[in-house]
């Protein structure tokens, strides 16, 4: 499937929940909730996949695909990202493929997670084994693959070994510099961490909790920030008001859709909406609330 088709069927605008939540969702429930997403005009569904011995746990993520795509009829399903440590290069191709043969057109995954001391040398070896088992498992079947992708480095290994970008919990700047990085032919498709909340000290609570996890010193996170000019004071602590309102759409619903209509303008292929809240359904009903902004945008 090209690009250009990839384009088409994600429309402008997704959805990013995280592993976590849905791991704390039965199957039933997300069904229903996936089926809302979809009636609402959304055009993907993505979540992550946590690494063997993280903190928080995760369900396998192809699996989750899975239910996502027997439950809704056009939905894209998104790996953002399917931790490359979690499986070998064989086994990763062999799952998407599955998927996409089952469901042609809707899947895209994204790849990333890598550690060790050269971790971009790891992940060039790991998409060049999933090309060869590719060649043997399903090679008629064919899948957009994306990576998590922060710094210039990644970027290009993005636009040489994949088909584009997924960066997760950067500001906008971040999005146009992606997209220069890439040139216009690969996907972009950026991460928008968002909550329906006037108050400012509540609103950038709620991304606060989530950079103490992330943003620890010496991620990759970090370094993206330090890189588009943000210094020690902001980096500090609990993160500056200036920082956590680059990373955060935060606000009325106008507000948020402002902001995530800034990722297109800045070169954003499909944005997506993750909302900050305690359980699914909570998450759903914001994206149900800001659906009737962003479908002149769409």
């Amino acid at each position: 499937m090209s690009v250009t088709e990839v384009r088409r069927r994600l429309g402008r605008f997704g959805v990013w929940i995280a592993p976590a939540t849905l791991l704390a969702t039965p199957v039933a429930v997300q069904r229903e909730q996936f089926a809302r997403i979809e009636a609402l005009g959304y055009g993907s569904f993505w979540t992550g996949e946590t690494p063997a011995g993280h903190p928080i746990s995760s369900r396998e993520i192809l699996t989750q695909l899975g239910v996502l795509l027997a439950a809704t009829e056009r939905l894209v399903a998104g790996a953002g990202i399917a931790n490359v440590t979690q499986r070998s290069p064989g086994a990763a191709h062999g799952g998407a493929a599955a998927l996409a043969e089952a469901y042609p057109g809707r899947l895209v995954l994204g790849l990333g997670g890598q550690g060790g001391p050269r971790p971009l040398a790891a992940l060039r070896d790991y998409l060049a084994a999933m090309d060869r088992a590719a060649a043997t498992i399903l090679p008629e079947v064919g899948y957009p693959r994306v990576l998590a992708a922060l710094g210039p480095k990644a970027l290009g290994l993005a636009r040489e070994s994949a088909d584009g970008a997924h960066p997760f919990l950067q500001p906008v700047e971040h999005t146009r510099i992606a997209r220069e990085a890439l040139g216009s032919g690969p996907l972009l498709v950026p991460h928008q961490a968002l909550v329906l909340d006037e108050d400012p000290g509540s609103a950038r609570e709620t991304l606060r909790a989530i950079m103490r996890s992330v943003g620890t010193a010496g991620s990759p996170y970090i370094a993206s920030y330090r890189r588009l000019g943000y210094g020690d004071a902001d980096l500090a602590g609990e993160r500056s008001d200036r920082l956590v309102d680059a990373v955060l759409a935060w606000g009325d619903e106008d507000a948020v859709a402002r902001r995530l209509r800034d990722h297109l303008d800045a070169g954003a292929d499909h944005v997506l909406l993750h909302p900050l809240a305690g359980d699914l359904t909570g998450a759903v009903d914001q994206l149900e609330r800001l659906a009737p902004r962003l479908r002149a945008a769409a």
